[in-house]
Formats: C-alpha cells, sequence, structure tokens
C-alpha cells in the first residue's frame, strides 16, 4: 500500500508541474524526474529516451493516454498532453544527444548469439542493421539492460499489450537467445 501512495503522491506532485509549465522545455523537465536530467534514467528499468526515434516516442505517449500501453506513472501524466505536446516532447527528446550507460559489450560467443537470433527473427527489418530504429520503430542499441530484459518479460508475458507483434516474437524465440540480444544491444 505505502508503493501505491508513494506513486500517487509522485503523480500528484508531476500533474502540479505540468499544470504550471509552459514551454516544451518545462514539460520536458517533469520527464526527467524519471528519465533523467542527463538522459540516464534514474532507475534502469526505465527507458532511455534521449536520443530515441521521435516517432516512437510520440506513439508511446499516445498509447500511454489511450491506455493501450499500461504504467501507473506514465498514463497520468501522458493523460494531461494534448497531440501537439505529445509531438513537441517526443521531437525535443529525439534532438538530444543519445547517452552512454556506460554498459559492457557482450562477450564474442554471446554476441554471436545474439546476431544469429536476431536475423533468425528478423530484427534488422524494423530495428536496422545496427540496431538505430527509425521513425516510429525504437533505437535499441545502448537501451539500458534492465529495461530491455523487462521489456522482454512484458512482451513474453503479454503485459505489454501495444505491439502484439513483438509478443509474438518473444515468444517464438528461447529465452536463451533473449538473454544474448538483451546482453548484446545493451552493450552496443
Amino acid at each position: 500500500m505505502v508503493g501505491k501512495l508513494a506513486i500517487c503522491g509522485f503523480v500528484m506532485l508531476l500533474f502540479a508541474m505540468g499544470a504550471r509549465a509552459e514551454t516544451i522545455a518545462e514539460k520536458a523537465q517533469i520527464c526527467a524526474r524519471c528519465h533523467g536530467e542527463n538522459g540516464k534514467p534514474t532507475d534502469m528499468t526505465i527507458p532511455t529516451i534521449w536520443g530515441q526515434q521521435a516517432g516512437y516516442l510520440y506513439i508511446q505517449l499516445r498509447d500511454f493516454k489511450r491506455g493501450d500501453r499500461k504504467s501507473e506513472i506514465m498514463q497520468p501524466i501522458a493523460s494531461t498532453l494534448d497531440r501537439d505536446d505529445m509531438l513537441a516532447i517526443a521531437e525535443y527528446f529525439s534532438r538530444k544527444p543519445w547517452p552512454d550507460l556506460g554498459q559492457p559489450r557482450a562477450p564474442k560467443d554471446v554476441a554471436e548469439r545474439a546476431i544469429n537470433a536476431s536475423r533468425s527473427v528478423g530484427c534488422p527489418a524494423c530495428h536496422l542493421d545496427h540496431f538505430q530504429g527509425d521513425g516510429t520503430v525504437p533505437r535499441l542499441a545502448g537501451m539500458g539492460r534492465d529495461y530491455l530484459a523487462k521489456t522482454v518479460a512484458d512482451f513474453r508475458a503479454r503485459v505489454r499489450g501495444n505491439n502484439p507483434g513483438m509478443s509474438g516474437l518473444m515468444l517464438a524465440t528461447s529465452q536463451e537467445d533473449l538473454a544474448a540480444l538483451v546482453d548484446y544491444l545493451a552493450g552496443l
């Protein structure tokens, strides 16, 4: 119960801040509380949004607002944003430099397994050869290891429902291959 109360209090604080925020930079400051002042999230299960694809960021905000993607923190925040604000915030963060999270590269055998798994599943078809993403497809290269692992688990369990195709791909891929992909992507 204390956790839910803390989240509720945090969200109410963000609402109050958001109500006073007028510029996109001020509105983006609300995001920095969790996603990091310097682009490095305060909790590594939170995604890096600095340098992420603008189209992808917009879709995630829209999906949080609609309830297609669930989060006790993000849904109330996104619900206060209109379409123009979501587009502007997405563009604002996409122009920031991608931060170096200081994660080690995957060992050679893990990287080879990950590359083979990614080719087998077809990851580069959407996320591109260097996993930089494009448009509405997210960058995965250098994303936080804990976030990637949580996202894979959420897709496999169908907890993250805003991209059913990804759930199917995660379920069709072995746990060992997915673990290799997480380590490989985090270290790029």
